[in-house]
């Protein structure tokens, strides 16, 4: 006997199991996990009622709300596919993704309803627009709505291929593509990640992650497969953060690198009373091994880095510390920690291979491109072939991520391919130098790229964020790298900025700083 992979299966069971434990916190709302599936039900039936079948498509633009969690849930239960959109994304880019995915309904939290207003008109295909919260002219009230239908929805039949979610990538370069995601993809990834990582109906998640990233890197149905509470986060701010840390016993969050850094520089008076023991994944760009050392030393919290795309579901790797790594020295155990370590048991295969498809040797130094076949890769771009069959070929999925093999099999990343700086033919890693410059006491960002050099054909130049009251001098911060790695690495240039431009997901643009655009320079 066979049953569909999906996550909704992990709300029937937390239905049953979990029913009058605590789901959701948002703000001063509570719901148990009866009252939480309750309204994803209410939800579904007004979907239906709305018109909405299976392989429709539901945008949503919101940040990480009680009302944005019930969509993973209320829309792939009727079949229909759910299209979360970055909402730090511009109007137009809001009216190209909803345009592309051809969404029939949007939902919008009260900050983004003026925005979607002002391309109402544009959205051809959309007959319904919901206000998750707030109200406009010709918006649907959402709890209203909710309210007045029955959780009684027509159950339909999902199969695991089906399509759970677009996702949308970041778009940096051009156009964003539209990730398709299957039910199969997503229940693989919640089932290794469970595997790696042990949960319990103990604790408590606390959503710095935005939901739309990736789905929440799946916490969204994790949570739920082991009955544990969503504490929703609004807004990413380190004082809010270590608030609800403490005020909601939080055991467990995930977080970007860029978010660490915040948290991990938070003043001393905010983290003084931080309760220890507090476990966090990151992932999103390689996090240097400074940071690690202050969360898991001075924090006391233990962090487990993971690596993966939106086209992976998203999930490939997994730096699993290992015994012999348990009396390593901080130090040393972070350079370990910041690697993007192994395959997760449900990922599939990953291989790193050279130009000719061929697998690099184990020695930390070759370096090849990171390749993945198995459970959780997208079934493709949606209405892109073209870009569809450029990623994926011979079977493969090909990341575009330059990385290593270590001798104990871990995987570590060195850059993207189009980011690695070739100066007078020597490879270098502007990974490797933005760690190096991170272990500087002043430093508190970097990024570092590749500019054109008359002798070299081209040189790092780093982009430094300063500590806040901290001093450092371009030839200092030239120097502590000269010491720290070899010589051919050092940055020709130093240029002190107060901010990096990022995607919206917390990446680093380098083409805007490799095309001079910045315009944040202070010197």
């Amino acid at each position: 006997m066979e049953t569909a992979l999906t996550p909704i299966e992990f709300a029937r069971r937390a239905r049953r199991l979990y029913a009058e434990r605590e789901a959701v916190v948002d703000g001063d709302l509570r719901f148990t996990y009866a009252q939480f599936l309750e309204r994803c039900d209410r939800w579904s039936s007004a979907l239906q009622a709305l018109g909405v079948g299976q392989g429709d498509r539901v945008a949503y633009i919101a940040p990480n709300t009680h009302a944005h969690l019930e969509a993973y849930y209320a829309v792939p239960q009727i079949g229909a596919v759910l299209v979360p959109i970055n909402y730090r994304l511009l109007p137009e880019d809001f009216e190209y993704i909803i345009n592309h995915c051809g969404a029939t309904v949007v939902c919008a939290h009260e900050d983004y309803l003026e925005a979607v207003d002002g391309i109402r008109d544009k959205l051809t295909k959309v007959e319904h627009f919901v206000a998750l919260e707030g109200s406009g002219d010709n918006w649907i009230d959402y709890e209203t709505t909710l309210a007045s239908h029955s959780p009684d929805f027509a159950a339909v039949d999902i199969d695991e291929t089906d399509l759970l979610t677009i996702n949308y990538t970041s778009g940096t370069t051009a156009r964003p593509k539209g990730v398709m995601i299957t039910h199969r993809n997503t229940y693989m990834n919640v089932m290794g990640s469970l595997v790696h990582h042990h949960l319990t109906p103990a604790d408590r998640y606390l959503w710095t992650l935005p939901m739309f990233h990736a789905n929440g890197w799946t916490f969204t149905w994790i949570n739920t497969a082991r009955g544990m509470a969503h504490v929703c986060l609004r807004r990413v701010e380190p004082p809010l953060i270590f608030k609800l840390i403490k005020e909601e016993n939080i055991t467990m969050f995930c977080a970007a690198p860029t978010v660490l850094i915040g948290i991990a520089n938070a003043p001393e008076e905010i983290r003084a009373d931080a309760p220890r023991g507090v476990r966090l994944f990151t992932a999103g760009a390689p996090p240097a091994a400074a940071t690690i050392e202050v969360v898991e030393r001075d924090l006391g919290w233990e962090l487990t880095h993971v690596y993966g795309l939106t086209e992976t579901a998203p999930l490939i790797t997994v730096c699993e510390a290992l015994p012999e790594h348990r009396n390593l020295p901080v130090e040393e155990l972070a350079e370990i920690k910041s690697r993007q370590g192994v395959e997760l048991v449900s990922s599939g295969e990953l291989r790193i291979v050279d130009e000719d498809g061929n697998e690099v040797p184990h020695d930390g130094e070759t370096l090849g491109e990171i390749t993945v076949r198995g459970n959780v890769v997208m079934k493709g771009y949606y209405n892109d072939p073209e870009a569809t069959n450029a990623a994926i070929k011979d079977g493969w999925f090909h990341s575009g991520d330059a990385a290593v093999v270590h001798p104990d099999g871990f995987a570590e990343i060195r850059d993207r391919f189009k980011d690695v700086i070739i100066s007078g033919g020597e490879n270098i890693s502007s990974v490797e130098v933005e760690g190096c410059l991170l272990r500087h006491p002043a430093v508190l960002e970097s990024a570092v790229v590749g500019m054109p050099h008359e002798k070299w054909g081209e040189s790092p130049h780093a982009f430094v964020i300063l500590q806040d009251g901290a001093e450092a001098t371009e030839d200092e911060l030239k120097h502590h790298v000269r010491d720290n790695l070899a010589h051919f690495k050092t940055p020709s240039w130093v240029s002190f900025v107060d901010e990096l431009p990022k995607t919206a997901t917390g990446k680093v643009q380098k083409f805007v700083l490799r095309g001079g655009k910045a315009g944040i320079a202070r010197q």
